[in-house]
């Protein structure tokens, strides 16, 4: 009786617990659309800089930029819980917020289908939506095998060598490695990474360029006058002799979209697969 009762205050306490937490911030893209994705939008109070979809997201109170919130502007929301993405931070902000007493659940950084259901399980599992997340998990994993079973049927033999360009600096190119979301994205959707030999976001020589030989330039689409329109980027000495620059083939997608790894990411791997090869 005593072990029956034990447990029923247990389980009240979580069910308290998770009614309490009606004031969410969500630090990242990906959280914020799985919020969406679980129906939970209502709870959240202040979201940061790159959670701008969907569209309705961005009235919320922005605290900073995901790698750069300062622990005051968090603070200032008065949260019940912070979700936030790996790579959010600084880790001196985290360290600040959970000696306030904020709860903070950090999901694992995820580049594939079964990284994306475990963030699914995670978010549902912190805001107590376990039963929603579990179908939304199964729903996304599904889609996302059938996404990456039409690239492949896409994908010639001789997959299409494509170049992530991250950033330009001085003329030089920012290209995306191995172990990058750009590196999984253009593999799921039946390309393959013409960098290669180094991991990360890395700034390449205008040898290593011209030696990696790129069919196609993807990039993410910038506004605000920051973008380097087609001409610009064939003129760079390191892509102008390029199999890219003889057939013109740049492809360029929204950042969240491409590389969020949320409740999106089959769709993006189908368009970036039809960008590809059904050109």
């Amino acid at each position: 009786m005593i072990a029956r009762f034990a447990g029923a205050a247990l389980a009240l306490s979580l069910a308290m617990t998770a009614a309490a937490q009606d004031r969410v911030i969500a630090a990242g893209g990906s959280v914020t659309e799985i919020v969406y994705a679980l129906g939970q939008q209502d709870r959240l109070i202040a979201r940061d800089t790159t959670s701008v979809f969907p569209p309705e997201v961005t009235a919320l109170p922005d605290v900073g930029y995901l790698r750069a919130l300062s622990p005051e502007g968090v603070l200032a929301q008065a949260p019940d819980l912070v979700i936030a993405e790996a790579d959010a931070g600084p880790p001196a902000t985290m360290e600040v917020l959970r000696a306030a007493g904020v709860p903070v659940v950090t999901l694992q950084e995820a580049f594939s289908a079964e990284g994306i259901a475990a963030k699914i399980t995670a978010v549902g599992a912190a805001l107590n939506q376990q039963d929603v997340a579990a179908a939304l998990a199964m729903q996304i994993s599904a889609d996302m095998a059938q996404a990456q079973a039409l690239a492949r049927d896409m994908a010639p033999e001789d997959q299409s060598k494509v170049l992530f360009i991250l950033t330009l600096q001085d003329g030089k190119i920012m290209a995306a490695g191995q172990d990058t979301g750009a590196d999984a994205m253009i593999a799921l959707a039946g390309g393959q990474n013409a960098a290669q030999g180094f991991s990360g976001y890395k700034l390449m020589s205008d040898e290593a360029v011209i030696q990696a030989a790129p069919e196609v330039i993807l990039m993410m689409d910038r506004a605000r006058g920051h973008a380097l329109d087609d001409a610009a980027l064939f003129a760079l000495p390191a892509l102008s002799g390029s199999p890219a620059a003889e057939t013109g083939a740049v492809i360029r997608m929204n950042g969240l979209y491409l590389l969020g790894f949320g409740p999106r990411t089959a769709q993006a791997i189908g368009e970036l697969s039809q960008a590809l090869y059904d050109r």
